[in-house]
């Protein structure tokens, strides 16, 4: 198992296997790149694909006793993981529909997964350079390309109006109907795992995902959130979790800055 200490150690290791991994998605985003559709309808490109496999073989040559899932490699059943008590889980490129319409909001994920926990977990956005790192009990940073990195944190008190995160590629016409209930906000649209990593520097206060999700597209920023001092809830209450059940899909939940506040009640009735 992987502990903190080492988790620290190699923290430095993982941020640059993501920038290598997001040099190759920018290598295809400036060209022209042709598109294919998955079994779920979502969007696959050549730079999926690259980055997942520098991804996997570095994390395979850096730790070779952790197991991986990779959004490009989930073919692994219920039987084989649910024996794991840590792995990582990686999302190459979150956001391919952003990357499709060329809008920069994609990101590179790397989770560590241990004991259905997200205990690190790193987003790298590679337009920006701009590079996230949640480890549990460490606390959260945000380097920039070229400067020193910066811890970050969740805004409490929550802002007046609060500002809540949506989707951009998954709109819900439901979620306006239960925000109402919230009081003054403000709706900021963002596309992949960015969302959460706004409101882990502090820039939001509430990103209600009421629509599908696959467990890689959230772990990786799950952990900046949570070392950040946020929280991820599904609608009954309890903690967001990773690998419990045969299917990959997330319930839908909540991710919170202003844990002092009453988010969930508002949400508790929703139906899908």
């Amino acid at each position: 198992m992987i502990g903190t200490n080492e988790l620290e150690t190699i923290a430095a290791d993982i941020r640059e296997i993501s920038r290598q991994a997001g040099q190759a998605i920018l290598d295809v985003y400036q060209q022209d790149f042709s598109v294919t559709q998955k079994k779920d309808d979502s969007p696959l490109t050549q730079a999926d694909l690259a980055s997942h496999n520098i991804i996997c073989d570095a994390l395979t040559a850096l730790t070779p006793d952790t197991p991986l899932l990779s959004e490009e490699s989930a073919e692994i059943d219920f039987a084989t993981r649910s024996r794991w008590k840590q792995y990582w889980l990686i999302d190459p490129l979150d956001g391919t529909r952003e990357f499709v319409n060329r809008n920069g909001e994609f990101t590179v994920n790397i989770a560590l997964i241990s004991n259905h926990v997200p205990v690190f977990g790193v987003v790298y956005v590679p337009v920006s350079g701009i590079i996230y790192t949640g480890i549990k009990e460490r606390g959260a940073i945000r380097q920039n390309p070229g400067q020193a990195a910066v811890p970050i944190e969740v805004r409490q008190p929550c802002a007046s109006p609060a500002v809540v995160i949506g989707s951009r590629s998954h709109a819900n016409p439901k979620l306006l109907q239960h925000l109402a209930a919230i009081g003054d906000y403000e709706l900021v649209s963002m596309g992949s795992s960015l969302k959460f990593c706004l409101l882990a520097e502090g820039k939001a206060d509430f990103y209600p995902r009421l629509g599908p999700t696959s467990e890689w597209d959230t772990a990786a920023a799950h952990a900046v959130v949570n070392a950040a001092g946020g929280q991820i809830i599904t609608l009954d209450g309890e903690p967001l979790q990773y690998n419990r059940k045969e299917s990959l899909l997330n319930p839908e939940f909540l991710v919170i800055a202003d844990q002092s506040r009453d988010w969930l009640t508002p949400f508790k009735n929703y139906q899908a």
